[in-house]
């Protein structure tokens, strides 16, 4: 029993100690640049994100988080955000919807 817990410990050292991530996003050298709005914008609350996407070897879209929250069927406007500041997150992913290590971020304060 000691030899399993010597184990398990030496792997979570390797694992976690020495900043190896296994959830690390796959960089296929995609890019990923907000054009807008800016950053510190003051916006109503729909939000058109425009947005360039350069596509390396895996990425064939775009998602969008807001505060951290997978924006489902987003189509390149965030719509009803509550008052408040707010940080918009666009993520490069593949074809399986994946998302790729590419990304870009702005706050905005929604009036």
């Amino acid at each position: 029993m000691k030899r399993v817990a010597a184990a398990l410990a030496v792997v979570g050292v390797l694992a976690f100690g020495f900043g190896v991530d296994a959830w690390a996003a796959k960089d296929d050298g995609s890019k990923i640049v907000i054009k807008s709005p800016a950053a510190g914008s003051k916006v109503k609350g729909d939000v058109p994100i425009d947005y360039e996407l350069t596509k390396g070897s895996d990425a064939t879209h775009a998602h969008c988080f807001v505060d951290g929250e997978y924006q489902k069927g987003w189509k390149g406007t965030v719509k009803g955000m509550a008052p408040g500041s707010h940080v918009i997150k666009v993520v490069a992913a593949d074809k399986d919807h994946e998302t790729l290590a590419a990304e870009a971020s702005v706050t905005v304060e929604v009036e």
